[in-house]
């Protein structure tokens, strides 16, 4: 059977001596589960299961079991598009957990709006989503922050001086590189150079190339994993043996781990385990137990989406508007949801703050950076 952002997967928990309401409420999640992205994709799922199954063990949202309904999107902005059409026509959706990248984001969101379906993005962070439906909400940090956040890491804490920009034509990647060179300007460093790739490049070595002429002190990637280690081990074919490497959440995957020329590799995080709050510790643990492995920001900021859409409806019930409407009503500390991630809480775009952490990877495993930026 091929396989399209049309197969869906089903994840229901059936526990014995529990008396269900004859109805399900269900919480469809949709991302990339398949494609080049499915590592992404892979933590999202992994995680709205597991807080499906807490919930259910808890005796589920008013009396109702949770289904948890995976929905593959590919991080594609056509088949996001088509998803999010069958889940706006159907009338036992009342929210949504998605969309993955900010392109499939951005094709989804005004279909959402227009059938007033409210959305909780754990993982878009285009700077422009939030300004474009009072229906589309999202519990991680926006690119403008996060390449400003960058910038200042590299200057404060790495102290590089001059900087390449190797970018992927996608909403997402030319978001944050302007957010970085907007504040690398203002921070005295000096970008030598920008070039350009797509989704389906292979051959990095003729932009490389000019970049090993420039000799920059650090080459930021603010793209996807995929083409991220290709670039990293092509440039030290080339013999770019002492610039230094650094991205966003996007280069934060296992992926990395398996390329021995990503060593020193930095990027930014939104959630790190020995970073987290006392209340991630229980979700860290379940997690470990139910997967084998720890879990990534994806994972985090999954399950509190979760959570969340089971707190709004658990509190107002299953009608669109209200839903929407209590999501917006979480707009400040004290009303915010309390999450593993930390506090989710909403400005009047559907925009939250987040603290920013990095990671690098030491001896082929990530760890905390040494230095974090507060």
């Amino acid at each position: 059977m091929k396989r399209t952002a049309l197969f869906m997967l089903v994840a229901s928990v059936f526990l014995s001596g529990v008396a269900w309401a004859d109805s399900t409420i269900k919480i469809p999640v949709a991302a990339a589960f398949t494609g080049q992205l499915a590592s992404f994709g892979e933590g999202i799922k992994n995680a709205a299961i597991l807080r499906g199954e807490e919930i259910n063990a808890d005796g589920g949202i008013n009396g109702k079991k949770v289904q948890i309904v995976l929905e593959d999107e590919l991080c594609d902005p056509k088949e996001a598009a088509t998803v999010a059409t069958k889940l706006a026509n159907d009338p036992e959706v009342s929210i949504v957990i998605g969309h993955l990248c900010s392109s499939a984001s951005l094709a989804a969101l005004p279909i959402y709006r227009d059938a007033k379906l409210p959305a909780i993005s754990p993982a878009s962070t285009n700077v422009n989503i939030g300004k474009m439906s009072p229906f589309y909400f999202r519990n991680v940090y926006k690119d403008d922050f996060q390449g400003l956040f960058l910038a200042r890491y590299a200057k404060l804490a790495r102290g590089f001086d001059t900087v390449a920009v190797f970018y992927e034509v996608n909403d997402y990647s030319m978001g944050l590189m302007t957010a970085f060179m907007k504040e690398a300007k203002k921070l005295g460093i000096k970008v030598l150079g920008t070039e350009a790739y797509t989704s389906d490049t292979t051959d990095f070595k003729p932009q490389l190339t000019k970049f090993k002429m420039m000799k920059p002190d650090a080459i930021f990637i603010p793209g996807y994993a995929p083409q991220g280690t290709l670039i990293m081990s092509q440039a030290r074919a080339l013999g770019m043996k002492n610039v230094a490497f650094f991205g966003a959440d996007g280069l934060d995957d296992d992926l990395m781990l398996k390329n021995p020329d990503a060593e020193g590799l930095f990027v930014t995080t939104p959630f790190l385990p020995d970073k987290a709050g006392p209340q991630a510790a229980g979700f860290i643990a379940a997690y470990k137990k139910k997967y084998g492995k720890e879990p990534n920001w994806f994972a985090a900021n999954a399950y509190d989406g979760v959570g969340l859409a089971a707190q709004a409806i658990a509190t107002v019930g299953e009608d669109r508007v209200k839903i929407r409407d209590y999501l917006a009503s979480l707009n400040s500390k004290k009303k915010a949801y309390k999450g593993v991630a930390g506090n989710t809480y909403f400005d009047a775009n559907g925009d939250c703050l987040k603290d920013a952490f990095v990671k690098e990877i030491r001896n082929g495993r990530w760890v905390s950076a040494e230095k974090q930026l507060q």
